[in-house]
């Protein structure tokens, strides 16, 4: 038995698997199990979205970390050598949770479970939050390949968000993307070996990160209408 719980220790999905049960039984005294699992997993499924892009770029990565009420993030172990290269490993997460909560409203829509429509308005909304251009996002990820001056508007527009949804982590988030702010108003050299992107690619991700966010925000809206009819008949 002791062998079996070293063997478990020293496995690299040891803090994964332990990290996420923490998180399921800190959620579950909040929203209750069924809930607290569905989040877990859509966080699941956006942070594997990173990990394999990461992978598929040659880039060393640990498996995810989760932490109650901050989320979950995976580690690179070698950091992106250009903006390219780290807006395509950002963008990968927002676009599998996109899938994971577009699999939960179709299911919903079928069956006409409230969980999974709750899971549905959570995953689009946490991806969409994710795609704020504030530099710990995956949204300052991907907007520094397009253009870092986009930074600007993170920090703000967390502060903004703070004062419609009361929560603290988005303030947290802006003072952690204070020094991409900064960066933005001092302007980022465009001619920075890191931020050295072709016109077209930053065309391509310009379009796809309006048009992703754009799907997100209009899901997002609609979800909570739903939701709004299925607990106030």
């Amino acid at each position: 038995m002791i062998k079996l719980l070293l063997l478990l220790v020293k496995s690299k999905a040891f803090f994964t698997i332990g990290s996420m049960l923490l998180s399921v039984g800190v959620y579950t005294l909040l929203f209750g199990w069924r809930f607290a699992v569905g989040i877990v997993l859509m966080l699941l499924v956006h942070e594997m979205g990173h990990y394999y892009a990461a992978r598929r770029r040659g880039l060393e990565v640990g498996l995810p970390t989760f932490i109650p009420f901050l989320g979950a993030w995976v580690q690179l172990k070698n950091q992106p050598r250009d903006a390219e290269t780290d807006a395509y490993i950002a963008m990968a997460g927002p676009m599998a949770g996109t899938v994971a909560a577009m699999a939960c409203f179709l299911a919903a829509r079928n069956t006409g479970d409230g969980l999974l429509l709750a899971l549905a308005y959570f995953g689009f909304l946490i991806n969409l939050i994710n795609l704020a251009p504030a530099g710990m996002l995956d949204g300052g990820h991907i907007t520094a390949a397009v253009s870092p001056r986009l930074w600007l508007l993170g920090s703000p527009l967390m502060v903004a968000l703070f004062f419609v949804i009361p929560n603290p982590l988005f303030l947290l988030i802006a003072l952690f993307s204070w020094p991409y702010f900064r960066a933005a108003i001092k302007g980022v050299p465009a001619d920075a070996p890191f931020f050295q992107v072709p016109l077209a690619t930053r065309i391509n991700y310009g379009v796809f990160y309006i048009g992703l966010a754009a799907f997100l925000g209009a899901m997002t809206y609609s979800v909570h209408q739903d939701l709004q009819a299925v607990y106030h008949r």
